[in-house]
């Protein structure tokens, strides 16, 4: 999916490194060229350089061809005029803003544009709204700093380790539901057909471990 992030912060870089490792075709747009520097060295998507609600710098961007966008400067008013020309101008489906005023959060929510608060989850909550119909975490924590959430694991995980799973995800498989009964795994533990499989891992990364699950094991998981 094409999916255009303005605002290139440690938000925007973030969840643009993010989408990319996933699979997505991202092009992040900022006014600021150093800004793209907080993009890790091997991202692959397009910089652009511009105001991210200037149609002209959206459309170099190619939001003609996006499936999602996610307005992520440090400015309001900025997000969520940009959020609302890919919508109504680019009929973009899946848009979300990120407001920093909660009051306006809900004027905008009531306009049909989901928005994510300044919380330790946001880039998580981003991922979600961008590429998934909803929400699969299970539990969090007080703190809201790790969750729980069931993994739909792909068939060519079968077999592998449950070590293999968490060295891809970064997270850590809390238990398994096996025949019925809550299992947990060891460092010998062996993902089988039918396990229900439950993933701890910080927010911010849930999404990207749930997609990497969703995927066959990569060539580094089988060295």
């Amino acid at each position: 999916m094409r999916v255009v992030v303005m605002g290139c912060g440690r938000v925007g870089a973030s969840l643009s490194d993010s989408l990319a490792r996933i699979g997505h075709d991202v092009a992040v747009i900022d006014r600021d060229g150093t800004a793209f520097h907080r993009l890790s060295p091997d991202f692959p998507g397009e910089r652009v350089l511009g105001m991210g609600f200037d149609r002209d710098v959206l459309v170099r961007a190619g939001i003609e061809h996006a499936g999602a966008f996610a307005a992520v400067s440090s400015g309001d008013n900025s997000n969520i005029i940009s959020a609302r020309v890919a919508r109504e101008t680019f009929g973009v489906q899946r848009v979300v803003a990120r407001i920093y005023d909660a009051k306006r959060a809900a004027v905008y929510e009531r306009l049909g544009i989901p928005t994510v608060a300044t919380v330790p989850w946001t880039t998580d909550r981003l991922l979600h709204v961008l590429t998934r119909e909803t929400e699969t975490t299970k539990w969090r924590d007080p703190s809201g700093h790790v969750g729980v959430a069931e993994l739909s694991l792909h068939e060519a995980w079968v077999g592998r380790r449950v070590t293999d799973l968490e060295a891809a995800t970064a997270g850590r498989v809390a238990f398994l539901i096996r025949f019925g009964a809550g299992l947990l795994p060891d460092v010998k533990t062996v993902l089988q057909a039918g396990d229900q499989v439950y993933l701890a891992a910080i927010s911010g990364h849930i999404a990207e471990a749930l997609a990497i699950a969703a995927l066959p094991p990569s060539e580094e998981a089988d060295a």
